[in-house]
């Protein structure tokens, strides 16, 4: 527990509301034994606003962890944390090449190099977009250089062909792979289940993740329409993109439903790993798997400003486990 970050909250939260320090601290308490909320959910999801029954409609730090207890066998969660592992048992899914560089002889990195010469370089293992890099051929003085470079001590990349979303998400913001996140539960009777889904979109960078200064936006899980503006980690609202004065609220994704069915099946292919929050792209060859999260954060869900009747996602999750 870090204490001065709990306390850093807690003043914030008496500067923003006048309730005294002590009743903030008890309600903090109250909220995380009964459900399950530490004081970052505490804060961010401003549940000092909120009644008892409507605390009891948000998926808490807590609660979240139960699901992965319950449905993710820790024996077979590294292979959503490793890339190559992830893309060798979803190659049906990811509808693209891919290539582990230590290891590979140089006939063969260089084969790749010259079929993609626009390519990802991904970090084997990483969360949140870090230390991915988009490299291009053109960009060194031959491909030798390229090749001592990836093979450089301390890299130890995975490299992927670049995808190439439609045109219609191309349009909102074309330096990034935006990517819907598709939360799944596979109930016990291994029938899937499509939780909630919301629009990750790059801003200035070449990844689209919440937390890398990207924006994030709910989507209507049943139609693929996006219901609300999309917002930053700054609480920026955007209903238009920034850099391209594109829309974002109201915008329908093409291809909803197939990329529906693309996750379900996926959701079956490792029953070890039930509870997964997919982030599906939808490209020129159809909606595809860019990678799955056997840790499905709960932060960006029930963001207040995206739950403006206060209601939370838990109910989403509660309908699913009586099925």
């Amino acid at each position: 527990m870090d204490y001065t970050a709990m306390l850093k909250k807690i003043n914030n939260i008496h500067k923003k509301t006048g309730k005294g320090r002590l009743a903030i601290f008890n309600d903090m308490r109250h909220c995380a034994l009964k459900y399950g909320a530490g004081y970052m959910d505490y804060d961010l999801f401003e549940m000092y606003n909120l009644t008892e029954e409507q605390r009891d409609t948000y998926i808490t730090r807590g609660r979240n962890n139960e699901l992965i207890k319950k449905y993710n066998n820790p024996n077979y969660t590294y292979i959503f944390r490793n890339k190559l592992e992830f893309n060798k048992l979803f190659t049906d899914y990811i509808k693209r090449d891919f290539l582990k560089v230590r290891g590979t002889n140089k006939d063969a990195l260089q084969s790749f190099i010259l079929k993609h010469q626009t390519f990802m370089a991904k970090p084997m293992t990483g969360t949140c977009g870090k230390g991915i890099e988009k490299i291009n051929l053109n960009d060194y003085e031959n491909i030798d250089e390229l090749c001592d470079y990836l093979n450089k001590e301390g890299n130890n990349f995975l490299l992927e062909e670049v995808i190439t979303q439609c045109d219609e998400v191309n349009a909102i913001y074309p330096d990034s792979i935006n990517t819907v996140r598709i939360v799944t539960i596979l109930d016990d009777d291994h029938i899937p289940h499509v939780i909630c889904a919301y629009f990750r979109i790059g801003n200035g960078k070449y990844v689209d993740n919440f937390n890398s200064g990207g924006m994030v936006a709910p989507v209507d899980e049943e139609t693929g329409e996006v219901l609300a503006p999309a917002i930053d980690k700054n609480k920026n609202l955007y209903t238009h993109h920034p850099l391209t004065n594109t829309p974002i609220q109201g915008f329908k994704f093409p291809n909803w439903s197939e990329a529906l069915d693309l996750v379900k099946e996926a959701s079956k292919v490792m029953p070890e790993v039930r509870y997964v929050g997919w982030d599906v792209c939808f490209s020129t060859k159809g909606p595809l798997l860019v990678e799955g999260n056997e840790f499905p954060g709960h932060d960006i869900y029930q963001l207040p400003e995206h739950t403006p009747n206060k209601i939370g996602i838990w109910p989403k999750f509660t309908k699913a486990f009586k099925k």
